[in-house]
């Protein structure tokens, strides 16, 4: 099967579902631009397409993880560059914070499991360094960051932020809230 076209697919079925999560295999062919036996001969039904899926935006975050991970940055620095790397994903984010959990998959639980650690790994590291208050729940500081890394994907999808802006924004409003 062709790489590129598996990908494009699971592009199409992300975008779709961020904006329509109870879209149809038909909708996601449709916004793929493919016929539905393409869709179907790459992910033979909707559970399938969802798996993969959730697989693939799990790959995608680590990987942003793990590309800003760099020895000497302060966690300020790192969660910049994190943003920064993580809000072109936002509707990858806006798909795994929606949809089905496959809490009983073994792969995809150990992706949870990492993504937690490394998520409450930076929330502490901010805190030590004062940058967030050290009576803030780590769960709270993680969702404010995947809530505003959603916001502003929908914001630059809808036109209403220019593209340029977005990690930007998300990041002074993380640090600064809405003051000048």
């Amino acid at each position: 099967m062709n790489k590129s076209t598996r990908l494009a697919l699971l592009d199409a079925a992300a975008t779709t579902l961020a904006q329509k999560p109870g879209a149809s295999l038909n909708d996601i062919s449709k916004s793929a631009g493919v016929g539905r036996a393409t869709l179907y001969r790459y992910f033979p039904n909707r559970d399938e397409l969802l798996r993969e899926l959730t697989i693939e935006a799990y790959e995608r975050s680590e990987q942003a993880f793990a590309a800003v991970r760099v020895q000497g940055k302060s966690s300020v620095e790192t969660l910049r560059d994190l943003i920064a790397a993580l809000v072109p994903l936002g509707d990858r984010y806006h798909f795994l914070l929606s949809a089905p959990t496959f809490e009983d998959d073994p792969q995809i639980a150990r992706f949870y499991e990492q993504q937690s650690l490394s998520w409450e790994e930076l929330s502490e590291a901010l805190k030590c360094e004062g940058v967030v208050a050290a009576d803030v729940p780590t769960a709270w500081v993680v969702a404010a960051i995947e809530g505003l890394i959603y916001t502003v994907w929908a914001s630059v999808h809808d036109g209403y932020i220019a593209r340029r802006d977005a990690a930007d924004l998300v990041f002074r409003t993380l640090i600064n809230g809405l003051s000048s």
